[in-house]
């Protein structure tokens, strides 16, 4: 099973990030108990965050995004996770998505994710990022996790617990879903319109 984390963290060390590693690591721990062997790859944004802007400016990003959106089209599950500011994701991860090619994340399982100061911000994850990945037609997981700030603190313990609680919980649902879907089959927008340009022109249905 190919698992893809893309992580849009701004600083390093990153809260995204480790909140990333801790969703994958969960994962992989119920995949491999069920038998079912894990590879992992990573997406950081942050360096990738001019080719996104040359992205978004000239249509081009160059190899470094090209090769990222490869790791996304050939997983069977993406685990997404942003820090959230202002109750939204972050603009470089939006900016992100809006230059992945079309269809990439159709009929993908994707676990959702966020980081923030403050609870307060933790409906980013039902009211921005679910509706986007919706729209890009993923199969989004039931349970996402947010962290903020003092889930990470050693001064809480039940904060800590709390989250690897939440993180449990979200992983078995993602590999629930991973698993009903099966392996997933790769889509090529640009070979599907050409063959349907193909059949237009020999009269096929």
């Amino acid at each position: 099973m190919k698992i893809t984390i893309i992580s849009g963290g701004l600083r390093e060390p990153s809260s995204t990030r480790l909140l990333a590693d801790r969703l994958a690591m969960a994962v992989t721990k119920d995949l491999e108990a069920q038998g079912e062997p894990v590879e992992l790859s990573y997406v950081e944004l942050r360096p990738l965050a001019h080719a996104i802007m040359d992205a978004m400016l000239t249509g081009f990003g160059g190899g470094a995004l090209e090769a990222a959106f490869e790791q996304i089209r050939e997983a069977d599950g993406v685990i997404a996770v942003t820090p959230a500011f202002n109750a939204s994701f972050s603009g470089l991860f939006k900016s992100f998505f809006d230059v992945l090619p079309e269809e990439t994340l159709a009929d993908m399982p994707v676990l959702i994710g966020a980081t923030g100061g403050t609870e307060r911000h933790s409906l980013v994850l039902e009211h921005a990022l679910r509706p986007m990945f919706s729209y890009l037609h993923a199969i989004v997981a039931p349970r996402p996790v947010y962290a903020a700030t003092g889930d990470f603190g050693a001064q809480s313990a039940q904060s800590g617990t709390a989250l690897g609680n939440r993180i449990t919980a979200a992983a078995a649902d993602f590999t629930r879903v991973l698993r009903s879907c099966g392996p997933r089959s790769r889509r090529d927008a640009g070979e599907e319109e050409l063959a349907a340009m193909q059949r237009l022109l020999t009269g096929e249905p």
